[in-house]
């Protein structure tokens, strides 16, 4: 499923047009970027929840030369399935 996958589907189960279904889904993801990029956990009990992991900075190889790099420390948005997402998954 992509982006207009889920906003079709999102307009045929709510009785929307498409265009305010549009609105709705850029809003949610709008929400959950900002959210991250500010630091917070976003937690949608039901769903799962979305966090910030850190990594730190490390040494690694140039594939084509074995040259030793340095990779600069990040963060990534890791999401983790709530148990009634992972049940229904495994069922």
């Amino acid at each position: 499923m992509n982006t207009t996958d889920l906003i079709e589907k999102v307009a045929a189960d709510n009785g929307l047009t498409k265009a305010a279904a549009k609105t709705v889904v850029d809003g949610v993801f709008k929400a959950i970027t900002d959210a991250a990029a500010g630091g917070e956990e976003i937690n949608l009990p039901g769903f799962g929840k979305f966090k910030i992991q850190a990594r730190a900075a490390r040494e690694g190889r140039n594939p084509s030369t074995g040259a030793t790099i340095q990779i600069a420390a990040s963060k990534k948005l890791a999401f983790q399935p709530a148990k009634a997402v992972q049940d229904r998954l495994n069922k």
